[in-house]
């Protein structure tokens, strides 16, 4: 069985999902202001990956991310850069868009904008006014009242004499207490008409803690399963959506009063052991990042840490999550696994739609006789089979990648060890999982922009292999040497020479 460590009990708990086999998932998205920097990325890649776990266990998810699209910062640099909100964020969400699809992470089910949903906003003060738990302060701004929820502080775990308002409450002397927070922010003379709306209150815009609150209760139902984003959100963002979604049910008679049954939080991004900040100077972009590596490597380096663990970027780690991915990927190069075609970016034809006792979740996946089997592109991964159980009960632990992924390299020993076609199937399968391993190995293994190209290469292993003819070993050995310097690894086999990129 699935077990999930709950922030809320602060202890791993037996998945137990509110509808029998479905799951409904709300994971806190991005600001979008500018581009998305590798904190970003590990909420894309960790819920991406728990995304495709739960499918592959069986589930039918309903997978929600959100779009901050209004927000201070976005005002600021909207401002700052003379031109339009909605020019500024929709320039940024295409960038996001792209950046998430270089790093193979799957669409969510739904993306709501912020923007779109403030109509549901307003509702959900409303009846927090109506239940006492809001107020209309002076300055016009619609406030929570912290200490009047009792059950404020339960995710953090903190009491209310040791809480403090966090980064983004904004603590302001017209707040009946320095813990309140505000839902409801009066429209300023200075700001652009596009983010002033009309309501009860006058003119203005919703806070940031109520957009999270009103989109999951929306669209997933005031009452869900999974609720996850990075550990800096868990307070005060989580607890206060945890204040306004619960305050708001308050009135319902026979309302359980649950929010969200678990909450899933990642661990921070660290540079060299400190906290990856724009303060500190060490702050990287997606698109730094990926200017010299491979974004199959990222997603790999981000997977081979457990998803609750800091995780460490530096570039001798990238350089090692490169190297090791190569790894799997050559245990792949000489072997094409039946039913998997090693090459485009599908994974294998759709399944047979007419299958016996099957259950259709994707193009490619689909769920044979009950939860033993998964067929993944064409093959069917048999999770009683010893390398894939392992496997499953890796991630059946808390989603612990670090386990499932030393499973892969078992399986590539195993690989290289008999050539079998069917456990280069199986690894290639699992990998699939992680959404890892899916491209043609030979092409991954020769990737890289800059220095020779394929043509010139071919070249030089062809006047080598003249020279080794020749039995002129100290010019072939020399071409060797001449390429190695350049990034290109020659491989000698039996079939012949192949090469890759260092």
């Amino acid at each position: 069985m699935l077990k999930i460590y709950n922030t809320l009990a602060r202890d791993k708990q037996d998945f137990k999902p509110i509808t029998l086999n479905s799951v409904r998932m709300y994971v806190c998205g991005m600001t979008v202001y500018d581009y998305c920097h590798l904190g970003h990325a590990r909420v894309m890649v960790v819920f991406d990956m728990v995304y495709r776990w739960l499918k592959a266990s069986g589930y039918d998810v309903t997978y929600v991310r959100n779009i901050t699209d209004i927000d201070d910062k976005i005002i600021k640099r909207a401002a700052e850069n003379k031109e339009s909100i909605h020019a500024l964020t929709a320039r940024f969400i295409a960038a996001m868009h792209e950046d998430a699809d270089a790093l193979g992470v799957q669409h969510p089910d739904h993306e709501p904008r912020a923007t779109q949903y403030v109509a549901e906003m307003l509702e959900m003060i409303a009846q927090l006014e109506k239940n006492g738990l809001a107020y209309r302060a002076a300055d016009g701004d619609v406030n929570y009242a912290v200490r009047k929820f009792a059950g404020y502080g339960k995710l953090s775990g903190k009491s209310l004499e040791d809480l403090r308002a966090g980064e983004r409450v904004d603590i302001a002397g017209n707040k009946n207490d320095p813990l309140d927070f505000v839902l409801w922010k009066h429209a300023k003379e200075q700001e652009a008409d596009e983010v002033k709306w009309d309501s009860p209150w006058g003119k203005g815009r919703p806070g940031w803690h109520i957009e999270c609150s009103a989109m999951g209760s929306e669209i997933l139902g005031k009452h869900f399963d999974i609720h996850g984003g990075g550990a800096d959100l868990q307070f005060p963002h989580h607890e206060n959506e945890i204040a306004q979604s619960e305050g708001a049910q308050l009135h319902e008679k026979g309302s359980r009063g649950q929010y969200v049954n678990y909450w899933m939080h990642n661990g921070f991004v660290r540079v060299d052991e400190e906290k990856m900040s724009k303060s500190l100077g060490n702050f990287f972009t997606i698109r730094e990042v990926l200017k010299k590596y491979d974004a199959e490597v990222v997603r790999f380096f981000i997977l081979r840490a457990h998803y609750r663990s800091p995780l460490n970027y530096s570039d001798v780690h990238l350089d090692d999550a490169k190297k090791a991915l190569e790894r799997l990927y050559t245990a792949l190069k000489s072997i094409t696994p039946p039913g998997l075609p090693l090459s485009g970016e599908e994974t294998g034809s759709p399944p047979d739609e007419t299958t016996s006792h099957s259950t259709k979740t994707s193009k490619n996946d689909v769920q044979v006789a009950g939860y033993d089997k998964w067929r993944l592109g064409g093959v069917v991964v048999d999770w009683n089979e010893p390398y894939a159980q392992r496997f499953k009960t890796a991630m059946d632990d808390d989603f612990n990648t670090p386990e499932a992924v030393a499973v892969l390299f078992d399986l590539a020993n195993e690989v290289n060890r008999t050539q079998s076609a069917q456990a280069a199937a199986q690894l290639k399968a699992l990998g699939a999982v992680l959404g890892l391993l899916q491209r043609d190995p030979q092409a991954f293994l020769q990737r890289g922009a800059g220095g020779l190209d394929d043509a010139a290469i071919g070249a030089q292993i062809e006047a080598r292999l003249a020279a080794k003819k020749a039995r002129n070993f100290a010019e072939a050995d020399r071409i060797r040497k001449e390429l190695l310097e350049a990034g290109i690894v020659l491989e000698d086999t039996p079939q012949g020479t192949s090469w890759r990129r260092a």
